[in-house]
């Protein structure tokens, strides 16, 4: 009985409890793994619809108060602050038209030229443009809904890619979101 006792007050832990700690271990990061990939894949696509929203009062705001109603022919124009001094509408590091964010691959396409006079920023006249698209595309199968908006404000998703359009709402399967 003394050698039971004495082996048994050793320190360190048996086989069998190292075991049931691994076991439940592996039980909660099985659970925890997706969940963050969910989450993370949730936080990408609000950042997403965040970007849109920001191209969209951007454009608002630029037709409003530098373009005599138009509207700017690249996120570059968005960039540049007006001749008589300030901030561009959009941060500079949004100066490409096709750049990769988060998972998603971006775009802007300008719609029709317009306007007959010379922007605030510089634009030369009949630089501007009467509508405009702009796009989110994920790539790397990471988020399944694609985003999508022109000059008329509204956004829309998809599962699918959606086709650029310029007057209206895009064809479906893609849908509103407010």
């Amino acid at each position: 009985m003394r050698m039971l006792r004495r082996a048994r007050s050793g320190e360190g832990f048996t086989l069998v409890e190292v075991l049931i700690v691994v076991a439940i271990i592996s039980i909660l990061a099985s659970i925890a793994i997706p969940a963050t990939a969910r989450a993370r894949m949730a936080a990408t696509e609000a950042q997403m619809l965040g970007l849109v929203r920001a191209i969209n009062g951007a454009q608002a705001s630029y037709a409003a108060s530098c373009a005599f109603g138009f509207y700017a022919p690249s996120l570059f124009t968005l960039t540049q602050p007006p001749a008589m001094g300030g901030d561009g509408w959009i941060d500079p590091s949004l100066n490409r038209n096709f750049a990769f964010r988060g998972n998603y691959f971006v775009w802007f396409l300008r719609g029709q030229r317009g306007g007959n006079t010379p922007s605030c920023n510089g634009l030369p006249a009949g630089s501007t443009v009467s509508s405009y698209w702009f796009g989110a595309w994920p790539f790397a199968n990471r988020s399944v809904r694609h985003f999508g908006s022109n000059q008329g404000a509204t956004i829309y998703e998809s599962s699918e890619y959606i086709r650029p359009t310029w007057n209206g709402a895009p064809p479906s399967p893609a849908r509103p979101l407010q």
